[in-house]
């Protein structure tokens, strides 16, 4: 009897995929992974046994009867369990040490078990495992010998600890290669598309062509004297020994090309595979990334939810299939998309894991690294490091304290041995001072919103970010007409257009006043004369002083610390305000130097105590004697975007209304769902709720939500929930 691992439909079983061929092509290609961090024998393994329970006569019978259908037939409804024969076969070899192989087998298409019965109720893998007739039926087949005749492999993991993220890692080389091996078969075409990026020694030529005219061009002033020696240490660093890397530079000061030019010189020397550039919100992403594609061409993929598959130049059909597994050689992403990555336990996001092996990551903004998830984060940061040979650079203006610190009744291990990049940080910050910080004598007595616009109005250009989007939209409304809002209830497509507008305008001196949120304070480059900050956290204020003389033309700019008439959001955000309230009535010395950064952060983790691990997921990770994780677990907790809070409402602006009727009449297809993420606006869950039961937005699609009442989307404010009763005269025509 011929056994088959993939059916193709309208096709004789002679040309169906044979079983024995993608089990040893899977093998070798998931050991070619896995060679990257010395564990290429325990992925063969995984891979050779992966789709053992495919040798069973029901799955062949159920192959068969499906053949007319689609190839993927094992991800159907009353599908064939094809996955646990596999993993109890390691168990049988192996004894305990099977559990190694027998998680990344069990969970190769549902995602990797937990050992015990899971919090939604789900079987465990100890469950699975006992369900030997499934093993039994696999034996009675005539399996070759060199596929189940097989050693424990003599490679050794490197440390004691961390069998969390090592199973993770050879999950990933597990589900990669059964993807690619797959794919080669089913669709040539699509997977000879995956070749062809250059190395990274490749891209330093381009880069160097690009610095050079850069510099040539820019004008003989201070700052741009700053950032041509910021560059020149980065270069000179780069030549050290891998290490987990801070780059502490004041904002304006050119960090992003620099880091990118140390990342790209140490790839050179120490033969790194790729760089990956994370940043923390997804405002940001589209104009670093449109930076990148200027000097690397199409050797750069952005992957996040805002990328726009139609735009020339910025996602082709090679780069979509690069944003699953990440095998291009520079990567820009985000925060949620790396780390949830990391921790989590399904095939698809897993997929990508191994491919940050021997890379060079690029932290920016990382202060913005949410405390309640900082312990898990740390300690991922630190094993990649060791144990995955992953270069870190933490790059910001405000450097968090991450180095260890005990105390009678306090340990932070933090992270050990970090190397500055900047020869001398302090002298730098000075280097870089252009803006004065004035702090109310009273910060406990609140500003009106009708005083604060007045004030605000005198002057021709001016900045004020708020803490919250309410906030925002009241002050907005109390400004002049032209004024120009910015925050999250905007869509990204909106905030985009809106941004573009605001630098153009800067650039050409037209009076350009702005109420935002905090999400201009990283990494958007504005240039305002006077900048406006409600009272918040230390970090937030230096990040908002960096949008104020940016580029050092005036003597001075001047920023406004002022305590708002609404209360700061509780948790973190009020804790690092009332620190930042505290740090700031003191009025001595340098309101924003580093050493203070270190200070108020020290003070904010203090705070968090146990909170910095608040879900216990470094728990549901530690290695037991009897290798016992609960993935299913971690992965649910570990949402640096919480969607028990928020929840997704595609809008009705420009292109979206568009997409909307393509996704009511043709689904949600692939390609369609991710150009839609452009027009997604994120909801409190009782507010998406209420405007569900109104009628307001409607279900599509399970799960996929779309504004229906035209009035609600504003063009200026966004998404105006207030609005859901209020329809355009369109809405009401038959």
């Amino acid at each position: 009897m011929e056994y088959y691992a993939h059916s193709v439909e309208g096709k004789p079983t002679s040309e169906w995929h044979g079983l024995q061929d993608h089990l040893l092509n899977v093998a070798s290609l998931a050991k070619k992974f896995a060679e990257a961090f010395n564990s290429g024998d325990w992925a063969y393994l995984a891979g050779l046994w992966h789709d053992l329970g495919k040798y069973s006569e029901d799955f062949q019978k159920m192959l068969r009867t499906a053949a007319g259908g689609e190839a993927h037939i094992e991800t159907r409804p009353g599908r064939v369990d094809h996955s646990t024969a596999g993993a109890i076969h390691t168990i049988e070899k192996f004894k305990t040490a099977g559990r190694i192989l027998s998680y990344p087998i069990a969970g190769h298409h549902a995602g990797l078990p937990d050992w015990y019965p899971d919090t939604a109720g789900r079987k465990g893998l100890e469950h699975r495992l006992q369900n030997d007739v499934l093993l039994q039926k696999v034996l009675a087949s005539n399996i070759p010998q060199e596929i189940m005749e097989q050693s424990l492999p003599a490679q050794q993991f490197r440390t004691k600890d961390g069998h969390a993220l090592w199973l993770r890692m050879l999950f990933s080389c597990l589900v990669d290669a059964d993807f690619l091996d797959t794919e080669a078969f089913l669709d040539p075409e699509k997977s000879k598309a995956r070749k062809g990026y250059p190395s990274l020694d490749e891209l330093l030529p381009p880069f160097e062509s690009y610095m050079t005219k850069k510099e040539a061009e820019a004008d003989d002033t201070p700052v741009n004297k700053q950032r041509a020696e910021i560059l020149r240490e980065c270069l000179a660093k780069s030549a050290h020994e891998p290490a987990i890397f801070t780059l502490t530079v004041p904002t304006g000061g050119g960090k992003t090309l620099s880091s990118i030019a140390f990342a790209l010189h140490h790839a050179d020397k120490y033969a790194k595979r790729r760089i990956i550039y994370v940043i923390p919100y997804t405002s940001i992403i589209e104009q670093t990334a449109d930076q990148f594609r200027q000097i690397f061409k199409d050797a750069v993929i952005e992957h996040h939810s805002n990328v726009d598959v139609s735009d020339e130049g910025q996602e082709t059909a090679r780069s979509r299939l690069a944003c699953e597994n990440w095998d291009a050689p520079i990567i820009v992403t985000t925060s949620v998309q790396f780390f949830e990555s990391l921790f989590a336990n399904r095939s698809s996001r897993c997929r990508k894991l191994h491919n940050i092996v021997n890379s060079i990551v690029i932290l920016d903004e990382v202060q913005l690294l949410p405390p309640e998830y900082l312990k898990p984060i740390l300690q991922t940061i630190k094993e990649l490091h060791q144990n995955y040979d992953v270069t870190f650079i933490l790059s910001t203006a405000t450097q968090p304290a991450f180095s260890e610190h005990k105390s009678t009744d306090y340990h932070f291990e933090g992270l050990r041995n970090t190397v500055e990049i900047m020869g001398n940080p302090i002298s730098l910050h000075e280097a870089f001072r252009r803006v004065e910080v004035h702090i109310p004598d009273d910060l406990i007595t609140p500003r009106t919103w009708e005083g604060l616009a007045s004030e605000l109005t005198q002057y021709p250009s001016v900045l004020c970010i708020v803490n919250r989007r309410d906030d925002c939209r009241m002050l907005y409304e109390l400004m002049p007409e032209g004024t120009f809002h910015l925050s999250a209830l905007m869509c990204g497509a909106h905030r985009s257009k809106v941004i573009a507008n605001i630098k153009q305008r800067l650039e050409d001196k037209f009076p350009t006043r702005v109420i935002s949120t905090q999400l201009v304070e990283a990494g958007v480059d504005l240039d305002f004369p006077v900048a406006y900050r409600a009272l918040s956290g230390l970090d937030s204020i230096a990040q908002a002083a960096g949008r104020c003389n940016r580029e050092g033309v005036l003597e001075q700019g001047n920023v406004v610390v002022f305590v708002p008439p609404s209360k700061i959001p509780v948790g973190y955000l009020r804790q690092a305000a009332e620190i930042g309230r505290r740090m700031l009535s003191e009025k001595t010395g340098d309101l924003l130097s580093p050493e203070r950064f270190k200070q108020f952060f020290r003070e904010l983790y203090w705070l968090q105590g146990d909170n910095l691990d608040k879900h216990d997921i470094l728990k549901d990770l530690e290695t037991d004697s009897g290798l016992r994780f609960s993935f299913y677990t971690a992965a649910k907790k570990f949402k640096l975007i919480d969607d028990k809070q928020y929840a997704p409402v595609i809008v009705r602006y420009g292109e979206g209304e568009m997409l909307t009727g393509l996704l009511k009449k043709k689904g949600p297809e692939r390609w369609l769902m991710r150009k839609l993420q452009r027009y997604v606006v994120n909801l409190p869950v009782y507010v998406h709720k209420k405007l569900h039961n109104e009628g307001a937005i409607s279900e599509v699609h399970p799960g996929i939500f779309v504004q229906e009442s035209g009035a609600m989307y504003h063009p200026d404010l966004g998404l105006r929930p207030d609005k859901s009763m209020i329809y355009e005269p369109d809405d009401l025509m038959c």
